[in-house]
């Protein structure tokens, strides 16, 4: 019977820690995902409100936006240039952006971003997770025969400061190698930790492994398909926001963003932008 009762005691004090939600004034523009499938992908795929603070050893990215083109306030707790992590090119003074994408499933729009990004000559980065590969292979196939990157999101989008080194490194090199052997590509050396989790700990293991960690400086909410924010949402996003070095994170999932992208493109264009690769980021 004690025993019984300590194990009600236990299981009740996980349920309560698990459903404690941090709060604050700044806007974390932060994704909750699993990728294990399409249902639990969108289903926990969320942006929270949060001060930025740790909880728990846990960073989360945020930033707040400005209207005024300029680089947005961003998490500022860890010298990002220490580790080779990045949410701009930080030694941009030209109107350059790198247009992002987070893969964590196919929901039948990447075809129509490739063709876009294909016919307005532009190269984009594409992070993408061990099911995305195995559902899309043709498709990663695609993003590298047409000058993408394709970086690495990890095997199971799990939260990288809950994990040791060792399992970290597992997921990371997992979905590399699962690259190669499904594409015969070799995948590129940036990663965009799950969730925009992340603390010294996994910045330091990122960066010994020779990978640069990408963050972001622009974001909105497009990644749930049953409530899309519509195309002249994300149109007007990108005349608001886009800034000099600019990196936008955005989702392959999102049908709003399949039917923008072509306009956003021709419109910042003819303001000026440049689009590059992120292998064209400056050092610090």
């Amino acid at each position: 019977m004690k025993s019984i009762c300590v194990t009600l005691v236990l299981l009740l004090t996980c349920l309560l820690t698990a459903c404690q939600i941090p709060t604050g004034k700044k806007t974390n523009l932060n994704e909750t995902t699993s990728s294990t499938s399409q249902a639990s992908y969108t289903e926990q795929e969320k942006y929270q409100e949060t001060s930025g603070e740790t909880a728990q050893g846990i960073e989360r990215w945020w930033l707040k936006r400005n209207e005024k083109h300029q680089t947005p306030e961003v998490s500022d707790h860890i010298d990002l240039s220490k580790y080779d992590a990045y949410y701009v090119n930080p030694k941009c003074k030209k109107k350059k952006i790198f247009l992002t994408f987070d893969c964590g499933y196919e929901n039948g729009f990447t075809p129509k971003i490739l063709d876009v990004l294909k016919k307005q000559k532009v190269v984009a980065a594409f992070f993408v997770t061990k099911p995305f590969i195995r559902e899309g292979t043709e498709l990663v196939r695609r993003m590298k025969r047409e000058g993408h990157i394709v970086g690495n999101h990890t095997v199971h989008h799990k939260s990288m400061p809950t994990l040791s080194d060792r399992d970290n490194k597992q997921e990371i090199i997992d979905c590399a190698q699962y690259c190669k052997e499904a594409t015969g590509y070799e995948m590129d050396h940036f990663i965009r930790p799950p969730m925009g989790e992340y603390n010294e700990k996994t910045l330091k293991l990122t960066k010994s492994m020779g990978y640069k960690t990408i963050f972001w400086s622009m974001a909105y909410v497009d990644f749930d398909v049953n409530k899309q924010p519509g195309k002249d949402y994300v149109v007007e996003h990108f005349k608001k926001y886009t800034h000099n070095g600019a990196i936008p994170l955005m989702h392959n999932v999102s049908q709003s963003n399949a039917e923008a992208l072509d306009e956003v493109i021709t419109n910042l264009k003819k303001e000026g932008y440049e689009f590059e690769s992120l292998k064209k980021l400056s050092s610090y």
